[in-house]
């Protein structure tokens, strides 16, 4: 919401486009921003309304067009300085996105937002995407102390926002118990809602199954045929080879036989449809570290920690066996958890591993003009020997541990709280 708002006011203000999966919450954030901001929204569903289409099957002259929506609106004229248009499901109208490279040209005093599934496709295929005329922004799922607002917890999400680490000592076994909730719940704003409505797991998993079933669907709808069997095998692998030992991802474990070169084009098709996260390797931490990613290595996270615990089928007694919740899986669901918190922080995390490939750190980051190891523990047993070898040879200014203990400061490492893991580049400084 922080960021539409400073897109309200912007003087480079362009029409915006909102990336993001499937049921990320885009539309929710479009219509609450014009509620909150905007004398009047006028949305369209690009999607449900055969007319609202047939708009953009004619000329792309924009004072045509927003004559055409305002009758269908039935409201009058629109007045460009005080409303809000919003083109829902825009990629079912090809036309549509690429007229806002004309309301970026010819019309910049209106205010037009768009969001759909897939748009990520879109742009990097090119079709009809007004590349370098609009805004860009992503949506990922509730973090943690998102989801905490969303079930009552407030005050809990204030602690945590707040990063004061010598405030969480007495909260510890709370915000532990409240993570355990939410590596089962996850962030997709249905599951959190029906969840928060009467706290019942079984509804929140019916959930996940639905949004699971739906992203399935999109690969036969929307992707080239002959990549949906390579897309299914992809997608179901992610939480599979997150839980082995070596996480790195290997094509011919998710298809026997399969290689890069038959399988990039459905990888790079998820990646675009924001139903993975991809994680380069690096072996020399320097800055820019995207400029020492090694492309043949990487590891595939999955969208949402919840959806990755429904893939698995982890079921809802787990989260009663104490840390079980959290070793299921050799700390896939942590690392994921972790790799969720990073990216919503506008954080581009990438994994290291030594020469040898003995030791390896889960993510590394940039914090200014420094890097910032992190390693991930998914209980209390802090060992940490890749860390030190880490430290010992390129010498950074702080680590990170994350893991079920409290906050610790050891001077060259800090154990982080996974609970506060939203705040551990700020605990890093």
């Amino acid at each position: 919401m922080a960021q539409l708002e400073a897109w309200k006011t912007s003087p480079r203000r362009k029409p915006l486009v909102l990336l993001g999966a499937r049921q990320v919450g885009k539309t929710w954030l479009l219509k609450e921003f014009g509620a909150r901001h905007y004398d009047r929204t006028v949305y369209v569903s690009l999607d449900e309304s055969q007319i609202a289409r047939a708009v953009f099957d004619g000329d792309l002259g924009v004072a045509r067009i927003l004559a055409d929506l305002a009758t269908l609106d039935g409201r009058g004229p629109i007045d460009p300085a005080h409303t809000l248009v919003i083109l829902d499901e825009v990629q079912e109208a090809p036309r549509a996105l690429a007229s806002l490279k004309y309301f970026a040209e010819n019309a910049p005093a209106v205010h037009v937002a768009c969001a759909g599934s897939l748009l990520g496709v879109a742009a990097h295929q090119g079709q009809s995407f007004p590349v370098g005329k609009v805004n860009l922004i992503a949506v990922q799922p509730c973090t943690f102390g998102e989801f905490l607002a969303g079930i009552g917890e407030g005050a809990l999400a204030d602690l945590v926002a707040a990063g004061e680490p010598e405030r969480f000592a007495p909260f510890h076994d709370t915000l532990v118990a409240a993570l355990r909730q939410y590596f089962y719940v996850g962030g997709m704003p249905e599951a959190v809602v029906e969840y928060a409505r009467e706290r019942d797991l079984v509804v929140a998993r019916e959930v996940q199954r639905e949004l699971l079933a739906a992203y399935d669907r999109d690969f036969s709808k929307h992707a080239p045929l002959a990549e949906v069997p390579r897309l299914r095998a992809l997608f179901d692998s992610v939480p599979r080879q997150l839980a082995r030992e070596n996480k790195r991802f290997t094509y011919a474990h998710a298809q026997p036989g399969a290689r890069s070169k038959t399988m990039e084009v459905a990888l790079q098709w998820l990646l675009d449809a924001g139903l993975v996260h991809r994680v380069d390797r690096i072996q020399v931490p320097r800055l820019p570290l995207a400029s020492y990613a090694e492309g043949s290595a990487f590891k595939l996270y999955g969208l949402d920690v919840g959806l990755m615990a429904a893939a698995v089928g982890l079921e809802g007694r787990t989260l009663l066996d104490g840390s079980a919740a959290f070793t299921e899986y050799k700390g896939a669901l942590a690392e994921q958890f972790v790799l969720q918190e990073l990216v919503a922080r506008g954080s581009t995390p990438y994994y290291w591993t030594s020469r040898s490939g003995a030791a390896e750190v889960d993510f590394v980051t940039a914090v200014g003009d420094d890097v910032l190891p992190i390693e991930v523990k998914a209980e209390t047993n802090v060992q940490a020997k890749s860390l030190r070898l880490f430290r010992d040879e390129y010498a950074p200014r702080r680590c990170v541990r994350l893991s079920l203990r409290p906050y610790r400061d050891e001077g060259w490492v800090i154990n982080v709280p996974l609970y506060a893991a939203a705040r551990l580049t700020e605990m890093g400084r």
